[in-house]
Order: C-alpha cells, then sequence, then structure tokens
C-alpha cells in the first residue's frame, strides 16, 4: 500500500510481525485512516453504481484498515510491552472514531440505502443479498438514522468505552505480573507436582530469589488451588487472584460501573430498553428476555446434580477436618475425590499428553475428518521464539490458510487462551483464492529441564478447543468476507470449538496422540476407562458455575443501576449458586476480562447455549463413527466453511436433518446413565423475543 516501507502497510502473506516497532503504529494508522476518509468522501459523494462499485468499494476500504489495526491489536495481546501499550493506546481513540463515523456518514449511508432500493439492489439474491442487508442493519445498529447531536454523543459513549476497555486489560495484566511470593522452605508447596515445582524454582532462579516463586498466571494458581496440602497457602493464592484490581491505581471496580452505564446510554440513545436487547437482537437468542427464559430452565434443571456436588463437598470437607468448606477448598477437594473414587487426577495424565504429540495427533483427526492437512512451515517473521507456524490445505492442494501458535505464559501477554482471526481470506473475484490467517495460543505449563510441554487432559481439550476456532476461520469458502468465519451470530461461534472438544475422551481418537512422553506407551485402558467414569464428576457444581457467570452477566446489563454498588450487586447475584456466603465475599468481577475487555457482554450465555447445541450435533459422530469422513466432510461443508452465509439454525438442520434435541447437553454432562434427560434445557426451534 505504501512505498515508506511501513510493516503495517506491508500487504505480503504472512505479517511481519518481526519487524513492526511501536514506532510504526502512529504513521500507519494515520495514513490507513487518512485514505479511508477519503474514500468515505468519494463514495458518499456518487451516486448509482453496481455492487462492486458501492457494497466492495464499502468493504475493500474498511479492510484495509482491518489489515493495518489487527497486527497492532494482536502484539497487544500477546506482546504488550510497555511502547505497544503506549502505542495502542494512543491510536485506540482513532480506530474508534473512525468506525463511528463512517457508519454515521449520511451521504455513505443514503448511497448505501438508495442502493439497495435500487433494481441492482433489488435483483441480488444469496450471499449478496444478506450481505446488503447486515451491512444496513449494522448502519442503523451503529447509530445511522440518528440526528447530529445523538452521532456526537454515541461517538463519545464509544469512545469511551474503548478507552475504559483498555484500561481494564492492562489493569489486569499489570496486576497479574505484579506478583510474586518466594517460598523456602518447601514443605509449605507438600502436595504440587513436580512439574509445577520445577517451574516454581526456574521462575525464582530467573528473578534472582532462592526457592520457589508463586506467580498469579493460571498454571501457577491451578497447581496450588488443586495440589497444595497447605490450606493457608490455598488461602493467601486464591485470595491474591480475586483482589486483583480491587485497590490503588489498577483498581477496576470504577472502570466496571462506568462500562455497565456507558453500555446502557448506549442502547437507549438507540432505542433499546437494555444493553441485552441491543446485543442480542442478531443473535440467535433475539433477545435479553428468551436469554432469560433459556437460563431459567437449564438452571433449574441443574439444580438437584448441583445440590448433591455441594453435599459431596461439604462432607467431605468436615470429614477431612477442614471443617466449613471455604472457596479455596473447592479444586483441592475435587482433585482429592477424584483420586479417590476414580483412581485418577489431572497430573497423572501429563506423561501421556506432551504438548508437541497432542497437536500432531488434532492435525491427523483434521485430516481424517475434515480433509485438512496442517504442517509446520519455517517462518522467522514472530514476535517470540516460542511461536511456531503452520499451513493448512485442502485434499486439493489448496493453501486454505496459515496459523501461529503461541502457548506458554509470559509478563506480556494476556491470560487465558485464544483464537485470533488475523486475516480473512477466500474465494477471490479472479478465481482464485487469498489464505486465511490465524493465531491460537494460551497459557500452558512449558517445558522443564527434565521433560518436554505436558498437557493435563482440561488443557488437552482447551487446545482441542481454540482449534475448533481456528478450523471455522480458515475452512470458510464464503465469498464475502466479513459473511465468513467466525463472523457469526456469537451463540454459534463457540460450537465448532466446542464440539472438537468431544474427540478428548474417544479411544479411536486419543490413540492418535495419547502417548507415554518418555516410553511411548499408549493412555491405558483402564486409564482411559477411569477417566471416562470421571467425566461427569461435580458435572453439577461446574455447569452451575457457568450458569452463574452467564446470570450474572445478563442481570448486570439489564437490570443494576448504580445501588447497591457494583461490586454487592454481583455478591448478591453470585450467592444462589454458591454453597455459603463465604463464596461472595471476594468474585472474579474486577478480572472478568470476558466481559468487560472482551466481546462477552451480555453474551456469556453463549458457551452453555452453544454447548446444547453441539452435544447435540456430536451424536452424528457417535453413531456414524468418531473419525468418519463422511460425516467430517458433511460438518465441514455444511458448517465450518459456511460462515455466516446462512442463518444458523439452518446449518444445524443441514448438518444433522432434523432441530436440536433439547435434553443431549443434560445427558452427556449431568445424568448418570440410565438416569432420563431433562428436557428444555436446549434452544428451541425460533427462538421468539
Amino acid at each position: 500500500m505504501s512505498g515508506t516501507g511501513n510493516p503495517l502497510l506491508d500487504r505480503g502473506f504472512p505479517v511481519p510481525f518481526d519487524r513492526i516497532g511501536p514506532g510504526d503504529v502512529g504513521p500507519a494508522v494515520a495514513e490507513v485512516l487518512d485514505s479511508g476518509r477519503r474514500r468515505i468522501e468519494a463514495l458518499g459523494s456518487g451516486s448509482g453504481g453496481s455492487y462492486d462499485d458501492v457494497v466492495g468499494e464499502l468493504d475493500s476500504l474498511a479492510e484495509e484498515v482491518e489489515r493495518t489495526w489487527s497486527p497492532v491489536s494482536h502484539l497487544h495481546n500477546v506482546d504488550a510491552t510497555p511502547e505497544i501499550r503506549e502505542a495502542y493506546a494512543a491510536a485506540l481513540p482513532e480506530i474508534t472514531r473512525f468506525s463511528s463515523r463512517l457508519h454515521h456518514h449520511e451521504p455513505l449511508y443514503r448511497r448505501l440505502r438508495d442502493f439497495a432500493g435500487s433494481p441492482a439492489g433489488r435483483s441480488l439474491a444469496g450471499l449478496r443479498r444478506r450481505h446488503v442487508d447486515r451491512t444496513l442493519r449494522e448502519f442503523r445498529r451503529a447509530g445511522a438514522a440518528l440526528g447530529p447531536g445523538d452521532k456526537r454523543t454515541l461517538e463519545d459513549l464509544h469512545l469511551e468505552l474503548s478507552e475504559m476497555g483498555r484500561r481494564f486489560e492492562e489493569n489486569l495484566l499489570e496486576e497479574t505480573a505484579a506478583y510474586g511470593k518466594v517460598i523456602a522452605d518447601g514443605e509449605v508447596l507438600a502436595g504440587l507436582p513436580a512439574t509445577a515445582l520445577e517451574r516454581a524454582a526456574r521462575i525464582a532462579a530467573e528473578r534472582g530469589e532462592d526457592g520457589w516463586l508463586i506467580t498469579l498466571d493460571m498454571p501457577s494458581v491451578q497447581a496450588v488451588l488443586r495440589h497444595a496440602a497447605d490450606r493457608g497457602l490455598r488461602r493467601e493464592i486464591h485470595t491474591a487472584y480475586l483482589d486483583r484490581c480491587t485497590a490503588g491505581e489498577r483498581d477496576n471496580r470504577p472502570l466496571i460501573a462506568r462500562i455497565l452505564e456507558l453500555r446502557r446510554r448506549v442502547a437507549e440513545l438507540l432505542g433499546y430498553p437494555d444493553f441485552p436487547d441491543y446485543r442480542l437482537e442478531t443473535l440467535m437468542a433475539r433477545s435479553g428476555g428468551r436469554v432469560r427464559a433459556f437460563l431459567d430452565e437449564l438452571i433449574d434443571s441443574t439444580r438437584p446434580f448441583h445440590e448433591r456436588d455441594i453435599a459431596e463437598l461439604e462432607d467431605h470437607a468436615r470429614s477431612s477436618g477442614l471443617g466449613a468448606l471455604e472457596p479455596w477448598d473447592v479444586a483441592w477437594l475435587m482433585e482429592k475425590l477424584r483420586r479417590e473414587r476414580f483412581d485418577v487426577d489431572e497430573e497423572m495424565l501429563r506423561p501421556w499428553f506432551p504438548l508437541d504429540e497432542v497437536q500432531s495427533g488434532l492435525f491427523e483427526i483434521a485430516e481424517r475428518l475434515f480433509g485438512l492437512s496442517v504442517r509446520r512451515v519455517d517462518n522467522p517473521a514472530v514476535w517470540h521464539s516460542d511461536v511456531g507456524f503452520f499451513e493448512v490445505h485442502d485434499e486439493t492442494g489448496l493453501h486454505l490458510g496459515s496459523f501461529y501458535t503461541d502457548w506458554f505464559p509470559r509478563e506480556t501477554k494476556r491470560q487465558g487462551a485464544w483464537m485470533d482471526g488475523l486475516l480473512a481470506g477466500g474465494p477471490a473475484p479472479d478465481g482464485g483464492f487469498r489464505p486465511h490467517l490465524a493465531f491460537m495460543g494460551g497459557n500452558f505449563n512449558p517445558p522443564t529441564a527434565t521433560s518436554p510441554a505436558l498437557l493435563t487432559h482440561r488443557e488437552v481439550r482447551t487446545l482441542f478447543h481454540e482449534f475448533g476456532h481456528l478450523l471455522h476461520h480458515t475452512a470458510s469458502r464464503v465469498e464475502v468476507r466479513a459473511r465468513g468465519g467466525v463472523n457469526v451470530a456469537w451463540d454459534w461461534v463457540e460450537v465448532p470449538s466446542q464440539i472438537m472438544e468431544n474427540w478428548c475422551w474417544e479411544r479411536e481418537a486419543l490413540d492418535l496422540f495419547a502417548r507415554h512422553h518418555e516410553t511411548g506407551e499408549p493412555l491405558p485402558d483402564a486409564m482411559l476407562e477411569r477417566l471416562l467414569a470421571a467425566r461427569r464428576f461435580m458435572g453439577g457444581w461446574l455447569q452451575m458455575r457457568q450458569l452463574s457467570f452467564a446470570n450474572l452477566d445478563l442481570e448486570l446489563h439489564r437490570t443494576w443501576r448504580g445501588d447497591p454498588s457494583v461490586m454487592d450487586y454481583a455478591a448478591a447475584a453470585l450467592r444462589p449458586f454458591v454453597p455459603s456466603g463465604r463464596f461472595v465475599e471476594r468474585h472474579i468481577l474486577p478480572s472478568f476480562a470476558h466481559l468487560f475487555a472482551g466481546g462477552y457482554a451480555s453474551a456469556y450465555y453463549s458457551y452453555i447455549w452453544s454447548e446444547t447445541l453441539e452435544a447435540d450435533a456430536f451424536s452424528r459422530f457417535a453413531e456414524e463413527g468418531v473419525l468418519n469422513p463422511a460425516a467430517g466432510r458433511a460438518f465441514r461443508d455444511r458448517v465450518l466453511s459456511q460462515g455466516d452465509r446462512r442463518d444458523p439454525e439452518d446449518l444445524f438442520r443441514d448438518f444433522m436433518g432434523r432441530d436440536p434435541d433439547a435434553g443431549a447437553l443434560i445427558r452427556r454432562n449431568l445424568a448418570d446413565p440410565g438416569v432420563p434427560a431433562v428436557s428444555g434445557a436446549a434452544p428451541r426451534k425460533n427462538p421468539g423475543r
């Protein structure tokens, strides 16, 4: 695009991440936005024209901005040095303002409307018709029909929201990195697995400390809460983890209150009764009321299993000499009970799940099921030495896309695991195919001096989950990029990711990757049997935990109006889902990045909504063969490749030949064999308002 040599304006493939520096961000963003503004003015001042002249040009200028900004946003997630964060913070308001003014540009909106109503527009069918309709809807939902004053107000609200989200995420990153507890006495760490101890010792040595260093990244926190025999240590780490961003300069509580207020004002300005009704209008659920009914049904169905699990945990706390059950006891007791009842726990499975072997087996599953081959290729243009790079080809040899992997924690990297679609490709106007580009990564235990990176079964499922998102992005064959890949209803987007987790439980699939890292021995039958027997263990607790977060998200956005405080309101909303008031004295809200720095506001329910659909969809694989290529190819052709070409309900029916089975989730996650499922939990056909 530019002769300046700025790598952010380089339109080659893949992205030259090794050449991008903080000083490139401002000039690149300024150049691409200046060009975009000129193109908007030209488009708005024209009249008539074809689909390509109007809609195609609008898509093209938006894509130029996205191609420049996407690598910046990505680096802010994976390598957020102070310099990158400063450059990101300076450019973010300009990006937000550009998007707002594009959708508020009256001549552009008028030309788009005129084209949609013209003979050329009315004659459109299929994907192009859908894209025009949805583009107009996006303009209306962004405030295109508002008056000038309201447009200015809405722009100010969006600018402040983007800044609040950025500050929330950076506070969390800094607070997590700032904590470190040095432990000199190894007895305090009794119960921790060898991998966790070795990592804690290595981190301490890297920071010039003697002994072991416990941090607040997920591998460290989970190791302590699940395995540390020292109850005081568990309490201290649990408290530190939930106390992040609750005091001082990094206090996220005022940001949460302000974000909720701003979202409510956006919805009201656009004519919606509340933010959930605004957010959910374009999703499968359609409205906050429909989600409320969905959650209520599923909460009622889950309640007996949840109460059973609470009683068991409380009984075991007493019999173990702990007395009253405390929040920092739950994960430890679960692991203890799992070992006692099923003779299996997460740590004893690690040797059978070396990361490299799991990835290789996952890629082989993708080839057998979906006809997609994945191979590692050299790419030095990455942001860190941990990063891997892979290409995906279909059965004809067509290069569908490439992706990066980045699996280990760093202080400059966000928490959790995620997939990011960096560049959207797809069928090109000249008949060719432009490859997609994506990223998937997480925060697993890295290799140690004595072993490769070894995963728990839970982490294996996480890897498969993110790869499902990646397949959805990379297998897309939609000609209109804005309608392809993961650009679908938020409560459908988790179906391809969650369905992939099912293969982590199947012997036929496990035999492709579950091999002991020292002996090569496959996962023993007896161990798999115990793992399967434990699959529903504490299912009521775990499912109700997800429902509690979905309920909190929905009600915060529906009913909170400033009194009581947002923290007290959240505690009251969470209280019906936990054993005692001690469990809500501290809670997730100040670090709930999914809601306040991610895309899940008013849509956290989508995890369990999607799970009801994928639990049913996997039944086809269970019936036809978990590695049946015909079933896999049908899923690829009718779901993964389709993006937003059609409504999700239609894609589900195309794959399954029927509407969803309401009882599939309860049967899989909670019901003991032979126990009838409670009906009514799954999304119904044509969910209404």
